[in-house]
């Protein structure tokens, strides 16, 4: 592949620091001249002479990559919270993913980049060296951290807090105590966003074997719908049978679906505050913060609630933005460290 030229080539101007949340489902980036954007985190080729013809691009990212997914070779590389298979493939759909997200940013020609990127804890235990070398042809300075981690230090949530990160391929556990995490502060479940869709789907085919749901519906719906506790009336989602539109009420599937995964996340967080100094251990059960697009989901922080309360009282927060927590505190951390903590490219 042939090296791009977003890397700078001078150090004449002021550094660029960039921020970025690297999602099993969507990607984030933040910037500190002030631009963000966010993609999800899809990359796709056309499939042959016609598809790249009627497409007009080489490489399509994002929504724009599922909407043209019968013309197109449709990659997510990042899957259970690491890098699919680790083919070659996945760790090329990584590397564009990277560089599209950095090109959003419009860095000025020449500027030095230096960005933190935030991935699942997964990832950076399995593949550390293959995100490093793919960030490493646009960036001259580099540091990988994992999103629960970003996001508390973009919370200022340095001491006797949890963050909680739901995303798509895991959830992210972090406990923060004042000090840079080790991996025996944070935690990995792959019951999050896509074992979710996978129930979904599941529940669907079984109880309504007539209708038809494609994958990237059931995804969507839940994103738009998915709750926990009571729903405010009836929830139908839109399909066909034999050719004709019919639309389903799904409300008892999808709450079952995204209720499957609060016992292990209840489980994982108890394992935690179980291990943290006991004198503190009120504090953190009142500082626990959902992070990710699952955080999302109605209800769910009520839920984890009432799942911990027989341990003392507890309290979660959902972060305001989540779709830039991470991105934004990874910026964050791009400009306050250290010089010695950075890994020049």
């Amino acid at each position: 592949m042939a090296k791009k030229t977003t890397k700078s080539t001078t150090k004449s101007t002021a550094p660029l620091h960039i921020g970025i949340d690297l999602g099993t489902s969507r990607s984030a980036v933040v910037a500190s001249n002030g631009k963000r954007t966010w993609v999800e985190s899809y990359v796709a080729w056309p499939k042959d002479f016609v598809a790249k013809k009627m497409l007009g691009e080489a490489i399509l990212f994002g929504e724009h990559a599922v909407e043209n997914r019968m013309s197109v070779e449709l990659v997510r590389p990042l899957e259970n919270g690491v890098i699919r298979d680790g083919t070659e493939r996945d760790e090329e759909a990584v590397r564009e993913l990277i560089h599209h997200l950095i090109e959003q940013v419009e860095p000025k020609e020449g500027q030095r980049i230096q960005a933190a990127v935030g991935v699942p804890a997964e990832a950076l235990k399995v593949n550390k060296l293959a995100i490093r070398d793919a960030v490493q042809e646009y960036a001259d300075a580099l540091m990988v951290v994992s999103e629960p981690f970003a996001v508390a230090y973009g919370l200022d949530a340095l001491s006797n807090a949890m963050v909680i990160d739901i995303g798509a391929g895991t959830v992210d556990f972090c406990v923060m105590h004042g000090t840079m995490p080790t991996e025996e502060d944070q935690r990995t479940l792959t019951m999050a966003g896509d074992f979710v869709d996978r129930q979904l789907q599941g529940l669907l085919a079984e109880r309504h074997p007539e209708a038809k749901f494609s994958e990237v519906a059931v995804r969507h719906f839940k994103e738009q719908h998915g709750y926990v506790g009571s729903a405010n009336g009836k929830l139908e989602m839109k399909t066909a049978v034999g050719g004709k539109a019919l639309n389903v009420d799904v409300s008892k599937e999808l709450k079952e679906a995204c209720e499957a995964i609060i016992p292990a996340i209840a489980e994982t967080a108890i394992e935690l505050i179980a291990r943290y100094e006991p004198d503190f251990q009120e504090v953190l059960r009142k500082n626990i913060y959902l992070a990710g697009g699952g955080s999302q989901i109605k209800g769910i922080a009520e839920a984890i609630e009432d799942a911990l309360k027989e341990y003392g009282p507890c309290r979660v927060h959902t972060v305001d933005d989540p779709l830039f927590a991470g991105a934004e505190g990874a910026l964050a951390l791009a400009q306050d460290m250290p010089e010695e903590f950075w890994e020049d490219m």
